[in-house]
């Protein structure tokens, strides 16, 4: 994936997000549409060596369109300045949880597990952690994963160079004991863990292995909390 062609158009439409810009520039943006999706054909192929439920996706399954969303927004420019893919096996609009690789000059990141659960799910993700407390905190407590993610609730999307949960509850969980000694855990409004790396991250000639090593340290949160949300999918 050849990064400073992503990066520098990146860079224009940041600066430039309109149509006309757009248009005029519209090469550019294949280029580095086709060097991001080249990158994503190889992600796919090393994640599926230790994760074959992904195995039969292709890049189109993972990839989003270029164009935003701004019915709803206040931000009516109407391009990303990013580019990203979600690698999951039931698709990208699942609740499952998947791999997720963002492109974006000062902004690179790799995550891995579910966010936007919606509340019933995450009542039986909580109840689930706390009937296997020991397991969970083996997964999540070990020095791999702090080392890539931090503790639970410390990150700030965005803001911090790593986290693990993109929100949190001020106080317990309705029906969840407020003494509970793992409470922040179950304040978790999501099972969603992420690390930024470098601009330079995917130009490198192990970026695959730096990505596998990642992602395989967050997969077992991951297929903890699958096990449960694959019962309402």
């Amino acid at each position: 994936m050849d990064t400073k062609i992503i990066h520098h158009f990146l860079r224009q439409i940041a600066a430039n997000n309109n149509r006309e810009w757009f248009l005029a520039h519209k090469q550019q943006y294949l280029e580095s549409k086709t060097e991001f999706e080249a990158g994503i054909a190889e992600a796919i192929a090393r994640i599926a060596t230790f994760d074959e439920e992904i195995s039969h996706l292709q890049v189109k399954d993972c990839t989003y369109r270029f164009y935003r969303d701004i019915r709803f927004s206040p931000d009516k420019s109407p391009y990303k300045r990013h580019f990203g893919a979600y690698i999951c096996a039931k698709g990208k609009k699942a609740l499952r949880g998947g791999y997720y690789i963002h492109v974006e000059p000062g902004n690179s990141l790799l995550a891995t597990g579910s966010y936007w659960l919606p509340t019933h799910i995450l009542t039986s993700c909580r109840n689930e952690i706390m009937s296997n407390i020991d397991e969970w905190r083996k997964i999540v407590e070990n020095k791999e994963f702090v080392e890539y993610f931090g503790q639970a609730g410390d990150g700030v999307w965005e803001k911090t160079d790593k986290g693990f949960g993109l929100a949190s509850l001020k106080n317990a969980p309705s029906g969840f004991p407020r003494d509970y000694e793992h409470l922040n855990y179950l304040r978790l409004k999501d099972y969603c863990c992420w690390c930024q790396v470098p601009d330079h991250f995917f130009e490198s000639k192990n970026w695959l292995e730096q990505m596998e090593k990642i992602f395989k340290t967050a997969k077992p949160m991951m297929d903890f909390m699958n096990a449960v949300i694959d019962d309402y999918e």
